[in-house]
């Protein structure tokens, strides 16, 4: 056997995650979905500088992220035949270029059609991150670790980029994103080179029923659901309860920051304590933030529910995505997890939207998520498993 394999022990143990490993996990999760985490700062200036309208603008945040969550269709088939480290350089090639040629485009359509080509290789390299997070030995703190990388990005970039805007124009985030990625590479020797079921796995760690594994990829679609519907127009929420744009920009600034803890909080307990516990206060506290924002908050209530929401918002998901990740037994199923965080993240701002014009306020919004919060608690619970289960087989 080759020296860099290494085999599942009967304990349930499972890849152990070296600096060089979790580095990589962190940093190529937190440049693919870049653009995505600026968002705001970008869209300002497509507006700006491009004069989009925001029919464009949003069609082509849509298009980076529908890119990213259709990386997992082709990912079901190379996940177990292609050496990963290969998957990693091709990707990582076609995201460094994707870049630089949308840093140097100034037609509309094109721009559309490399950031769907430039996606689809960050989506790829986000599938690598999340399966070899889910393969480690303490899969909970890595997740922490990867949402906590996402989270530190968006917040510099969101910092630094209007300044760069004013002197440079929109390319400079594209030309950043290809550095960082240039930067990155020698990383991608970190990643194993792939997954391959060893002799006698099958028997110690039999694979989960289907219909945990369902309710695993329901729990974390109703999650992104009601977290993306709620955050999208929290903004609309605190107008309507009279506070001004400024207050409100105040408010959020600081709850994100309070995301950041929250991960942070995560990394730090990682597998001291058991998961359900944690998966209970987590949910308790979202769902209570979510109560807080109805009937018309006024500053210092929605002050209290948007730190809550974001703090507990990334303060669950690693633990969530730990139970997910001890259900898979061949990574194909952190795999689809990749396509059901994009469909969340997609169809709750879209079904937010219709429930505010419809109703003519945000209360069945709120409605919505509180139920859809619900749930998803009520699927994690169901999919869990009665005993540890990992990744079992050789990640060489």
């Amino acid at each position: 056997m080759s020296k860099h394999s290494i085999v599942m022990p009967a304990t349930g143990a499972v890849l152990f995650c070296p600096p060089g490993l979790l580095t990589a996990i962190i940093v190529f999760a937190a440049i693919a979905p870049g653009i995505l985490m600026t968002a705001p700062a970008i869209a300002t200036q497509l507006a700006l500088q491009w004069q989009l309208n925001p029919g464009q603008i949003g069609r082509l945040f849509s298009t980076e992220l529908g890119a990213m969550s259709l990386a997992t269709l082709p990912a079901w088939w190379w996940i177990n035949r292609i050496n990963w480290r290969r998957i990693a350089a091709l990707a990582a090639a076609v995201f460094l270029f994707g870049n630089l040629a949308s840093a140097m485009v100034n037609d509309y359509s094109l721009l559309l059609i490399l950031r769907f080509i430039a996606s689809l290789a960050g989506g790829t390299l986000m599938i690598l991150c999340i399966t070899c997070a889910a393969g480690t030995a303490n899969p909970s703190r890595v997740y922490a670790f990867w949402v906590l990388g996402q989270l530190l990005l968006g917040a510099i970039g969101l910092l630094a980029l209007p300044p760069l805007f004013a002197h440079f124009g929109l390319k400079v985030v594209y030309l950043i994103l290809a550095a960082m990625m240039l930067c990155c590479l020698p990383l991608i020797r970190a990643f194993p080179s792939g997954f391959h079921q060893a002799s006698g796995t099958s028997s110690q760690f039999p694979a989960a029923p289907f219909s945990s594994k369902l309710y695993a990829v329901l729990a974390v679609l109703t999650f992104y659901i009601s977290l993306s519907a709620v955050w999208t127009f929290i903004g609309n929420i605190a107008a309507t309860a009279g506070l001004s744009l400024v207050r409100s920009g105040q408010v959020l600034a600081a709850a994100t920051l309070f995301g950041i803890i929250g991960a942070g909080c995560a990394a730090l307990i990682g597998t001291r304590r058991s998961h359900k516990p944690l998966l209970w206060i987590g949910y308790s506290l979202l769902i209570a933030s979510i109560v807080l924002l109805s009937r018309d908050p006024l500053l210092i209530r929605f002050t209290l529910a948007a730190v809550i929401f974001k703090f507990t918002w990334t303060f669950v998901l690693p633990f969530m995505l730990a139970r997910v990740a001890a259900l898979d037994n061949d990574g194909k199923l952190m795999n689809s997890i990749n396509l059901v965080i994009g469909g969340g993240m997609a169809i709750g701002p879209t079904l937010a939207g219709y429930l505010i014009e419809s109703s003519g306020g945000v209360g069945t919004l709120l409605a919505g998520a509180f139920a859809c919060a619900l749930l998803s608690l009520l699927l994690i619970l169901l999919a869990s498993p009665r005993m540890p289960r990992r990744l079992t087989g050789v990640i060489k």
